[in-house]
């Protein structure tokens, strides 16, 4: 099988399947046109977020069998295209479940201890103990939404620190030793923490507006991991500036680059500015599931999903 590379990995890819005998080609730069010039010839494709593998790609792709992507989500491929020409769909959230937890946590720790901002003011010869007192993970209630992989992997870090974890998620029967299974309006009227863990679908697309912030009972703290489009950044501006959002950690941002390399231009954009002026938001650039060690789970847990569909072992 011929698989073309279209991403940056870690280097077990190449190594490992190279040895199982597939063919494989790298292109790191030519533009969307350029590969679907040549994509016919491939039988599979490795990706991360680089380019849309959208309907014309996938058709253009005539002998394609698989995409694997390398990560969780799967906005930039046509499900529903790929599903009508029978290529398998192949992701990994399984190897970066632990690092986004793990993010999560941590800035939770840093924005209800106001760590960051007590930093800054002491190395600036500011001494404020009284103004920087935090809030306690401890006896929280956290409400997830959307209980697969990372949100699993969250519950279980969260439930050690003392936390009352509760999941909405569209799937039943899905409740474990670390979350239990609620209804979409229990987990408004308990949670005085979110946490998202949820793809991007037209169903997810803003589901974090005016109104549902408007129907959360308590005060609270946002946490969104996921995609910056789960969340109206104006509405949750507005919250901000009322109080009804306590704080806010936002690893992803309605604003990123389909790539999500970068930020579209936000020279004039003024939500943008408040998020990035206030001192109850931390804004960190994509990188919940960036470790170094996610970085090659990530990339063992696709190889051994090709080998295991595509070679007689």
């Amino acid at each position: 099988m011929k698989i073309l590379l279209l991403d940056k990995n870690h280097p077990l890819i190449t190594e490992q399947l190279l040895a199982k005998n597939f063919v494989l080609e790298e292109d790191f730069t030519s533009s969307y046109d350029e590969v679907c010039s040549k994509i016919e010839n491939y039988d599979g494709v490795i990706i991360r977020s680089r380019i849309p593998l959208d309907e014309n790609f996938l058709q253009r792709g005539k002998n394609l069998k698989f995409i694997a992507r390398v990560g969780a989500g799967m906005e930039n491929i046509d499900l529903e295209a790929a599903a009508k020409l029978n290529i398998k769909l192949i992701n990994s959230p399984e190897g970066n479940r632990d690092s986004v937890a793990e993010h999560v946590v941590g800035m939770l720790l840093v924005i209800m201890n106001r760590l960051f901002i007590a930093s800054q003011e002491v190395k600036n010869g500011i001494w404020l103990r009284e103004e920087n007192r935090g809030d306690e993970l401890l006896g929280k209630t956290v409400g997830i939404i959307g209980y697969g992989n990372m949100g699993k992997a969250t519950a279980k870090r969260l439930s050690g620190f003392g936390c009352q974890v509760i999941f909405y998620d569209i799937l039943p029967g899905i409740e474990d030793d670390f979350a239990k299974q609620v209804s979409l309006e229990e987990l408004k009227e308990r949670a005085e923490i979110l946490s998202l863990h949820i793809p991007l679908t037209d169903e997810t697309t803003y589901i974090i507006d005016g109104q549902f912030v408007a129907e959360m009972k308590h005060d609270f703290y946002l946490v969104n991991t996921a995609r910056g489009k789960n969340v109206k950044t104006s509405a949750l501006i507005d919250a901000l500036k009322s109080g009804k959002v306590k704080g806010a950690c936002l690893d992803v941002l309605e604003y990123e680059k389909a790539s999500f390399e970068n930020l579209d231009d936000g020279s004039e954009n003024k939500d943008l500015k408040y998020l990035l002026d206030s001192e109850k938001v931390i804004v960190t650039p994509h990188i919940a599931g960036w470790t170094h060690q996610s970085k090659e789970k990530l990339a063992q847990v696709i190889v051994d999903k090709i080998i295991k569909e595509f070679v007689n072992l």
